[in-house]
């Protein structure tokens, strides 16, 4: 059955009934979809199934009524492969880094360490550690795990997210955590395009779709040189010559860009304004919530390189459900497996110094003491601060991070009374001033899928003018912008598709702003402080503010907290003399 692509295997049953599953349009690409909960699966306009479109004679679907007793058309498929990112140089890096942790010696007497939230990097810092042979408990201060990745289930049983999380095929450190796990099946891949919607073409999308047969980068270079709808080819050659030095320069080139903003990097080189309005406004709010006037260009460049030198750097999957249950509570019952803990509702309120200025234990808002050998702090910059000790302040390491501040993120889920059509089972970039990426995630997530009814996940960006705002201010300033992606379904009066509930989610403090000269500011794992270390994705790391940075930066943590092992077991044994004086 060609006609329909890589399907395995496919049932039909009885007569097919008046359901049009192919748009006579053969412009329009349709896909498959299993219904959760049962073997129906459904289809949906602008959308793509492994690569190949869907063709029908549409005429011998229309007016054909079942016979008696007769089932619809089923087909049970899966989602896109996942990609080959075994082989790759980084995959294999991180694959290195996360077997020493289990290869390496046995300690002879474990280490005690405490750390403070139980986010990305809080938690790879212990499952690594555990790996290791030390037992680590992580505190974690409300009732949820996943820090910016955190979700919470509504009355109606619905989810709702901190964020709109995407796995990159550049993110070799997640990569290899959900292969250590055994979750890789968790991963809906989705066909290797980025899509931008059109603001001067209401309803209408452009792509760049990358094509499986080339390598890296020349199917990123494809891809852009395919797309006509955003870029003329004067602009794409300007934009080319413009990257050029990026793309011989390597590492030490693109380091040398923090002190630049993205437009003021664009203009030094030569690229035209119109290229930062149709791509980098998209992408810089995309990548860290504020736009290119603000955003280090170093930033950029880095997903630009990871992009175009990995053949499925830019290859993205959501997960299938909610992230504390589907991706961090594998990472708890991994840790709780080797002896580690993880303790919600345990909010850490001060860190208590010995007289030599180490770590004593952790004072925790209920008045209970936790006391380890080694101490993570594992919350965002904002929270860290707030935490230092007076003792601390002055001290260099402690005082640059004076300069790392959250980006304000506001995450907005609406959920509509019927099913939308002008939509894609992928990540869309919305090209909207007020909005920065969405999703339909009735259709991209398994375990939020609805066959009658959208929900769209959508990221509000920049927020800073808009944190302070109601819900209902910032639902109804959503609605007009969606109604210019929607101009068929949505109106802003919801005279057209209608809300039937919705969820804000506002971080006022999200990942640290990455504005120029930041760099020089991000503290390594190891601090000054003989037993005190730091993870999270403003430290030091090559993938900046994401998720990737997140648990690359536990890695690390774990990684110096296990070179440190001797000094570390001598102090805890001074300590132990101290006490028993």
């Amino acid at each position: 059955m060609n006609i329909i692509g890589s399907v395995s295997p496919m049932k039909l049953s009885g007569t097919i009934q008046r359901r049009y599953w192919w748009h006579p349009n053969p412009d329009k690409k349709c896909s498959f979809h299993k219904c959760s909960g049962s073997n129906k699966l459904e289809s949906f306009r602008n959308s793509e199934f492994m690569g190949f479109k869907m063709k029908a004679p549409i005429w011998l679907l229309k007016d054909k009524k079942p016979r008696h007793g007769a089932s619809p058309l089923q087909v049970f498929c899966k989602d896109f492969p996942r990609p080959e990112l075994e082989n790759t140089v980084s995959f294999l890096e991180a694959a290195q880094l996360s077997s020493s942790f289990c290869n390496g010696p046995r300690p002879r007497k474990p280490l005690k360490v405490v750390i403070a939230g139980a986010g990305l990097a809080g938690l790879s810092t212990a499952k690594y550690l555990a790996d290791a042979g030390h037992k680590p408990i992580v505190l974690e201060a409300r009732d949820v795990l996943g820090g910016k990745v955190a979700a919470w289930k509504d009355n109606d049983g619905d989810w709702y997210e901190t964020g709109l999380h995407i796995f990159f095929g550049a993110y070799p450190n997640m990569q290899n955590l959900f292969g250590e796990l055994g979750i890789n099946d968790r991963l809906q891949w989705k066909e290797h395009s980025m899509i931008f919607a059109m603001p001067n073409k209401p309803g209408e999308f452009s792509r760049f779709d990358f094509p499986e047969t080339l390598p890296a980068p020349f199917n990123g270079i494809f891809a852009i040189l395919r797309n006509s709808e955003m870029l003329t080819w004067p602009e794409k050659v300007r934009f080319a010559l413009g990257l050029l030095p990026a793309m011989l320069g390597g590492q030490a080139y693109v380091e040398a860009q923090d002190g630049l903003t993205v437009t003021e990097w664009m203009r030094r080189q030569g690229v035209p304004d119109r290229v930062n309005d149709e791509v980098f406004i998209a992408m810089s709010k995309a990548l860290n919530f504020i736009n290119p006037d603000e955003l280090s260009m170093q930033c950029v460049l880095i997903a630009l390189n990871r992009f175009l030198q990995e053949k499925h750097g830019s290859k993205m999957a959501f997960l299938d459900g909610n992230p504390p249950e589907r991706l961090c509570k594998p990472i708890v019952d991994h840790i709780e497996s080797l002896g580690g803990e993880v303790w919600v509702n345990s909010r850490t309120q001060k860190i208590e110094l010995n007289p030599d200025g180490t770590v004593k234990h952790f004072l925790l808002s209920s008045g209970n003491i936790i006391s380890g050998d080694v101490y993570v702090i594992a919350t965002p910059v904002d929270i860290l601060k707030l935490l230092l000790p007076q003792e601390w302040k002055d001290i260099l390491y402690f005082k640059k991070l004076e300069k790392l501040v959250g980006v304000p993120v506001i995450n907005v889920h609406i959920w509509f009374d019927r099913k939308l059509k002008n939509t894609y089972d992928h990540l869309l970039f919305s090209r909207s001033p007020l909005l920065s990426v969405y999703a339909d995630m009735s259709v991209t997530c398994k375990e939020y899928y609805d066959p009658d009814r959208s929900m769209l996940e959508l990221v509000f960006a920049p927020a800073e003018q808009w944190i302070s705002c109601s819900d209902q201010e910032i639902v109804d300033a959503t609605m007009q912008e969606l109604a210019k992606l929607f101009p068929d379904e949505i109106a802003a009066d919801q005279s057209k598709a209608k809300i039937l509930k919705y969820h804000v989610v506002k971080t006022p403090r999200s990942v640290y702003k990455t504005v120029p000269d930041c760099e020089p500011c991000r503290p390594l794992q190891r601090s000054p402080v003989k037993g005190f270390y730091l993870a999270g994705d403003y430290t030091k790391q090559k993938y900046l503010a994401s998720m990737e940075g997140a648990v690359l930066s536990g890695k690390l943590c774990a990684q110096a907290i296990t070179q440190d092992y001797d000094v570390l077991v001598a102090q805890a044994a001074q300590r132990e003399v101290q006490v028993s004086i």
